[in-house]
């Protein structure tokens, strides 16, 4: 008679889940790092331009007589089995590599390109940070970007023209997905207004599409000095540089987007009441697009929120992402009377607030 094979039981069944992932998380920077790879090599671009299935030998030739194929091969095996490109045979009985609409996100450019975000995350710059956040927490110690750098990360940034843009770019990847799904789930957000102040709008890549949709509305993309330098024209647009922590541009209403999360409560109480004196009393909003952590349980952007939640930690002194009891703490205390909070498709929701 054959031997009966065991069933497991469920504390094994429990330790084999522990330890696979475990093992995932010893080796979490691996897709980071093949993943910025890919986005250097410019794949996802070569895979877009070829239109049809290109074999590891074309998209090794295409890249430079320098690649090696050896690696591309090693490289491609894994980003096709994490799902990010895809093996399709070509028209002559080879196997040769697609586009997925996750690599399309890793494109040099186009409205839904991330890669200029994920370089930014991933690079040297952004990375040593995270090495001291025990340190902070144990230590209480200067933040983790300052204690790397010597200086916060609006002040490096303004001294390393480069980073600046690298930052400004990555930004106007998260502004487009965010201002095409305002337009999409709440257009009436920005009915009847004629003037709009975007506050610290860093290029003026969300303001653009704001203005674009609603051509009635002539906005105001205000930031500092270095950052409005480096933006270009767009029509209906004007560019003004100043200091939100002294004084907001006048306007129907003030515009905020991913800038308060990046500053304590204190901070972010004094820029919205100096939003609050741009605004009309009487007809004024201020129009917040943030990140909101709920309370329970069940919402797939949660675990988005809290991973930028550690991002503020890590690249910001005093930044937070905020629960809804938390933005209701510091719209009160900035004087606002009222707000409302609107979901839309994407881990930001818009909250409008009122003198």
């Amino acid at each position: 008679m054959g031997e009966t094979k065991r069933m497991p039981t469920s504390e094994e069944e429990e330790e084999a889940r522990v330890e696979l992932k475990i093992w995932n998380y010893v080796f979490g920077f691996v897709e980071i790092a093949a993943i910025k790879c890919a986005i250097e090599l410019k794949i996802a671009d070569v895979l877009e331009n070829h239109k049809s299935p290109i074999t590891l030998f074309e998209l090794s030739s295409t890249l430079g007589c320098g690649c090696d194929p050896s690696s591309l091969y090693r490289i491609m095996r894994f980003l096709v089995h994490r799902r990010i490109f895809r093996e399709e045979p070509t028209s002559y009985g080879g196997t040769g590599y697609v586009q997925t609409p996750l690599s399309q996100r890793l494109m040099a450019s186009g409205e839904n390109s991330m890669s200029a975000l994920f370089l930014l995350e991933s690079s040297p710059i952004m990375l040593a940070p995270w090495h001291l956040l025990s340190t902070r927490v144990l230590e209480n110690r200067m933040p983790c970007f300052e204690t790397s750098h010597g200086e916060d990360l609006w002040k490096y940034a303004a001294a390393n023209p480069n980073h600046s843009k690298l930052i400004n770019d990555a930004l106007s990847c998260i502004a487009r997905v965010a201002i095409a799904a305002i337009i999409r789930d709440c257009p009436e957000v920005f009915d009847g207004l004629t003037s709009l102040v975007d506050v610290g709008g860093g290029d003026g890549t969300a303001l653009s599409m704001l203005v674009k949709a609603w051509p009635s509305i002539h906005g105001t993309n205000y930031d500092l000095g270095h950052v409005v330098s480096m933006a270009p024209a767009y029509k209906g647009v004007k560019h003004v540089s100043g200091d939100m922590f002294d004084s907001i541009p006048s306007a129907d209403a003030a515009f905020l987007m991913s800038v308060l999360h990046d500053w304590g409560d204190e901070e972010s109480i004094n820029i919205l009441r100096n939003c609050r004196a741009a605004i009309p009393k009487d007809s004024g909003k201020v129009i917040i697009v943030e990140a909101v952590i709920e309370e329970e349980d069940g919402d797939e952007l949660k675990d988005i929120r809290l991973m930028l939640d550690m991002v503020m930690m890590a690249h910001t002194s005093t930044g937070k992402e905020r629960t809804f009891k938390e933005w209701g703490h510091v719209l009160s205390k900035a004087g606002f009377s009222r707000y409302t909070v609107k979901p839309i498709r994407a881990f930001q929701s818009v909250i409008e607030a009122y003198p």
